[in-house]
Order: C-alpha cells, then structure tokens, then sequence
C-alpha cells in the first residue's frame, strides 16, 4: 500500500520534467516555437521581383533578411548592403558549427541564412522578406512550415529574353547554365503556397497582389 503514492509521486515528478523539457525546447528553438513573421518572395531571375520588392517597400514596413556570401565584395557593395560578407574558409567554418539555417553553393561561391539572422527577425516583431531559391524554399519549408513563401512568375521564353538583355557580357556558357537553372527552377513550383503571374506592364497589379497576400498572412499587424 505504501509503494503506491510514491508511484504517483513519481509519474507526477517526471510528467512535470518532461513539461519543463519541452518549454526548454520552445525558448531555445525560436524558428520552431514562435509565429511567423517571415515571407520568402522567389523567383529566377527576369521575373521582375527586385522592382517588386522595392513598390512593396513603398506601401508596407517591410525589412529584408540578409545572406551571408564567400563571394569579394564589388563596386557599390559594403558591409550588410546587400550581404554580408565573409571569406570560403570563414563560411566552411560555420557550416561545421552548424550557424546556417540554409545555404548553398552554386557560381563558385557559398550563400546561406543564418540562424542568428532568423531568430533576430522573429524576435523583432517586425515584417521581413527573404528572398531564396527552390533549394532554399525547400529547406525553409522544412524547418519553418508555417513560413508563406511567394513565387513570382513569368512566362520561360520572356524570362530567358530578360536575362540576354540585362547580361549582354556574359559568357555564353554561363548564361546557358542560368537558362538551364531556371528551368529546374520552374519544376518545383509545388512548394510555393502563392504562386503570382507578373504580366507585361502590370507591375503595380502585381505589387498589389503580393502586399495582398502578406496582409492576409501577417501574424503581426501591417
């Protein structure tokens, strides 16, 4: 008779340390735990979303999560605009540490999110864009279900007349790989929860619709 309170006692005991546990687990793990005020807005490039971007700016108090790249710094560029900057060696160094949420390697260089940027945007309150590839959307999605990631979408042929005009010295051999990129890109469609058409001079509609989705989406106010 006397072993059965202790019983008690001890499933209470472990009951509360497996609660204590899991709100441990919860302070720790921001990216898990906490409402989502991140949006990924994506899409190849020629499909217009840095001009979005910048008209959402104008009507939304949106902030931009900034990546981390091994790539030289270049003319114009400077700390934190419009990356932050580090050496191969320093960005393998903090792949073993385990300091990226996402990355990728892909034109010679590494480009990832880390998780102190993450965890400061979603302490911040405020609204912040990322803007990532198919790889990056997948890994996000993964980590952070919750995340509304955006596809800003044009036709492929208008896409690939973009990229010749705006990269006129390009080598050849690179801008096919772009070509080839995109296509792949444009495979994975699927794990986009809006996928928005930007038509041939309808850019206002367009950053209509996307400030639209972010209302509607927004755990904080707008």
């Amino acid at each position: 008779m006397r072993g059965a309170p202790a019983t008690k006692q001890s499933l209470v005991k472990l009951r509360v340390r497996e609660i204590a546990s899991l709100l441990s687990v919860a302070r720790n793990d921001k990216t898990t735990y906490m409402k989502n005020n991140i949006f990924i807005i994506s899409g190849p490039s020629g499909t217009g979303k840095d001009s979005i971007i910048q008209g959402l700016k104008k009507i939304l108090p949106l902030k931009q999560l900034i990546t981390t790249v091994s790539r030289p710094m270049r003319a114009g560029e400077c700390q934190g605009k419009p990356y932050y900057f580090i050496t191969k060696k320093q960005f393998e160094t903090n792949i073993k540490q385990n300091k990226f949420f996402e990355y990728d390697f892909h034109y010679k260089n590494y480009y990832g999110l880390t998780y102190d940027e993450i965890n400061q945007a979603k302490a911040s309150g405020k609204i912040y864009f990322w803007q990532a590839e198919y790889k990056g959307v997948k890994t996000a999605k993964k980590k952070m279900p919750d995340l509304t990631a955006i596809f800003i979408n044009s036709p492929l042929e208008i896409l690939i007349a973009r990229m010749r005009r705006r990269e006129t010295k390009l080598d050849e051999k690179i801008f096919k790989q772009r070509v080839k990129d995109t296509k792949e890109w444009l495979k994975h469609l699927g794990i986009y929860d809006y996928i928005v058409n930007n038509e041939q001079n309808k850019l206002s509609q367009t950053i209509a619709k996307v400030a639209e989705i972010i209302k509607k989406n927004a755990k904080i106010g707008c």
